[in-house]
């Protein structure tokens, strides 16, 4: 792979993450498997292993959870509350230790202690605690900001509302809210019984409970809570992990009752074997096992990086499967026009859930497994989300091969598969159903444009009675509100207040437009991108107009083959662009959406309606070494190699191996030699280590 390549992929797996993280995190509605989510992580991981000159500002490495944006009040934390590196083979685990060696400089027969415990499936909840008293309770969120739950949190049972006198004044409690196997059934028998929402799993029955408006319904819901950690803390009843979790036991806080210490690597991989034997037997959902180094000053040392601590390893269990009966293959068409195929099964327990559907992705994945409805397969459940089919177990049945369609299901147009794509998409854009509702729910959701009140309900009520067919007639509401009062569910006050959200975004920031449009590939990430960029709409269109102008004027060399001559347009499309993190593949998708003229026109319809997308204003904030580059040379006395280069890296700053003209501060410990001798040529400033020490103990 070269470096173009590597970039690309880096981007494309950048905006899919960040999509995942969100649906998991902030919409409690994964569509992926966690074994799919954390291939995507590991893949991301290795290419920037391969090419770390390539890591993207949003890299996935240095993103933890999804920022909130529920209508729940925001709480920024205390210290952050980390995601955790994951480890899928009993060599990840010894590969954990040694670097814990290496970073501490510790001998070889020095040994390391690690508790370990099970990894809860459930929400992450942090509790503060002054003067005994529970104050504050919060959600992951991104790791920084999170939800503010704490009427929500008093309703828990497991939670108490006063520590004992011996906790210090200020503690933070942090944990997972969850809901055990047997409540989570009898809450969908009862939400079923009543006509209410039916929950897919017990981690996002918890999520969705724990995050109402309502206290009320949280305290109707069973949820529980374990805590597996702590975050600021005014002192600590213990120097290691596995005694300040005794101390909060003793506060009567529930914890694992599997949490362990060990030291030899035999009796912890016994330990792990044994939590997955009896996985299907606890009362609550587990997908691996958590292990801690012990001592706690070991853990100040080792750190963190971007988005998790080096002291800390989620050791992963691997899927879950079961066999069943493919019964039929069902066509979905999403708002982009594209055609999922998906497999409806014989009903199968797989895990303690009843599984009835399973992605089946495109159709080179029903071509690879020869699946055909009858045969009977293999399936996967990898997380609480739909699974995958792995194997056909029935190839040479004597039936016709499954023909995918070459027409969209929903409106008869023509299907087709772009060159080098996998997908299958229906050429029918705003004139699909399928689409237009589809285009107008996301022009509308959460992450768009955030129209309180109208939800895909609401769209498809209104668009098959004609209220609405393009995203201008969502501005164009206020003219039928007569038309509006006394449809099923929509009295005076109620339209009102729909029309009072509508008009409360007819300026939408300009990246929540932007997104909102539904451009192929422009996800929140992107379009954030092109709005710090641009600032505003007529910048950013005037870099469209100008970018199509070279575009539509390229003309190859005489004789130059077709790739290269490809490659020069897309170099040239990327150039005129001119935005960070954009490549090829985006910056063409961009041109495309405007360069057809419908969807010109309905921009120019939002804009007549009155949508006038607000200037970004992007602020940035500056800390001591931010930006700079630093060395460090000669021998560190007081802490390693990794260890400096962690501490600057959070401060900000790049660390170069070697001294040059763009170098900003160089660090020189004793036995320095060829750089200090240069730094001192080129006038670098130069500090010893105490100074280093200093400074950070200063930015902390």
């Amino acid at each position: 792979m070269n470096e173009a390549e590597a970039t690309a992929e880096l981007e494309k797996l950048a905006r899919e993450i960040a999509h995942h993280n969100r649906l998991y995190h902030a919409d409690d509605a994964p569509e992926i498997s966690d074994a799919e989510y954390d291939a995507l992580v590991r893949r991301n991981a290795d290419l920037e292993g391969r090419f770390p000159h390539l890591v993207r500002p949003d890299s996935p490495s240095r993103a933890v959870g999804a920022a909130p944006e529920g209508p729940l009040a925001k709480v920024r934390h205390a210290l952050p509350m980390l995601s955790l590196d994951n480890a899928f083979a009993d060599e990840e685990v010894a590969d954990f230790v040694a670097r814990v060696r290496r970073f501490l400089k510790l001998a070889d027969d020095e040994p390391v202690a690690l508790t370990a415990e099970p990894k809860i499936d459930g929400l992450s909840c942090s509790l503060r605690y002054e003067k005994g008293a529970l104050v504050l309770a919060a959600t992951r969120g991104d790791g920084a900001t999170g939800e503010d739950v704490t009427p929500n949190v008093r309703t828990i049972a497991d939670i108490p509302r006063r520590l004992p006198s011996e906790a210090p004044d200020l503690f933070e409690i942090r944990g997972e809210v969850y809901m055990s196997k047997a409540d989570f059934a009898a809450l969908n028998a009862r939400q079923a019984e009543s006509g209410g929402k039916i929950f897919a799993n017990p981690r996002n029955a918890a999520a969705g409970s724990l995050r109402q408006k309502d206290p009320a319904i949280t305290a109707a819901r069973p949820l529980r809570f374990y805590a597996h950690g702590w975050g600021e803390a005014s002192a600590l009843p213990a120097d290691t992990q596995l005694g300040v979790m005794r101390a909060i036991e003793r506060w009567s806080v529930p914890l694992s009752t599997d949490l362990e210490v060990f030291t030899d690597m035999a009796p912890l991989l016994a330990f792990y074997r044994g939590i997955e034997a009896k996985r299907a037997d606890l009362p609550f959902d587990i997908d691996g096992v958590v292990y801690k180094v012990d001592r706690l000053d070991w853990q100040r040392r080792l750190g963190q990086v971007a988005r998790a601590p080096r002291w800390a390893l989620a050791h992963k269990f691997p899927a879950e499967r079961a066999q069943t009966t493919l019964v039929a293959i069902d066509i979905q068409v999403g708002r982009t026009g594209k055609l999922t195929p998906v497999a409806r099964l014989e009903p199968v327990g797989v895990g303690g859930v009843t599984v009835t559907n399973a992605t089946l992705h495109n159709a080179d994945e029903i071509a690879r497994l020869g699946v055909r409805p009858g045969d009977r397969v293999l399936i996967q459940r990898a997380g609480d989300v739909i699974p995958q089919v792995l194997e056909n177990l029935t190839p040479d049945a004597d039936r016709p091969a499954y023909v995918f369609p070459d027409h969209c299901p929903e409106c008869g147009s023509e299907a087709v598969r772009e060159e080098g794509e996998v997908d299958v998409r229906c050429t029918g854009g705003l004139v699909c159903p399928a689409q237009r509702v589809e285009r107008l729910r996301h022009f509308v959701s959460r992450h768009a444009l955030d129209i309180e009140g109208l939800g895909l309900v609401h769209i498809e009520s209104f668009f098959k009675d004609g209220l609405l067919q393009s995203p201008a007639d969502i501005f164009r509401l206020h003219e039928k509100r007569a038309e509006l009062i006394g449809r099923e569910r929509w009295a005076e006050t109620s339209v009102d207040n729909l029309l009072a959200a509508i008009d409360a975004k007819r300026q939408p920031p300009l990246d929540r437009f932007l997104f909102a449009l539904g451009i192929r590939h422009v996800g929140e990430v992107t379009a954030r991108d092109l709005a710090r960029r641009y600032g505003s709409w007529v910048a950013f269109e005037a870099m469209v107009d100008r970018a199509l102008a070279i575009r539509r004027g390229f003309e190859p060399t005489l004789g130059e083959p077709e790739r290269k001559a490809a490659q020069r347009r897309d170099a040239a499309v990327v150039a005129a662009v001119e935005t960070p993190n954009i490549g090829p593949e985006v910056a063409n998708a961009l041109l495309d959406f405007f360069d057809e003229p419908h969807n010109r026109e309905v921009l120019a319809a939002l804009f007549a309606a009155g949508v006038a997308p607000a200037d970004l204003v992007w602020q940035t904030k500056e800390s001591p070494v931010t930006g700079k580059t630093l060395v460090f040379t000669g021998a560190l006395e007081t802490l390693s190699r990794d260890e400096a280069k962690a501490q600057a890296e959070a401060l900000g700053a790049k660390v170069a191996g070697s001294v040059s003209a763009k170098t900003d501060l160089v660090i020189a410990g004793p036995g320095a030699g060829s750089k200090l001798k240069k730094a001192q040529e080129l006038g670098v400033e130069v500090i010893d280590e105490a100074a280093w020490n200093a400074l950070v103990a200063g930015a902390a």
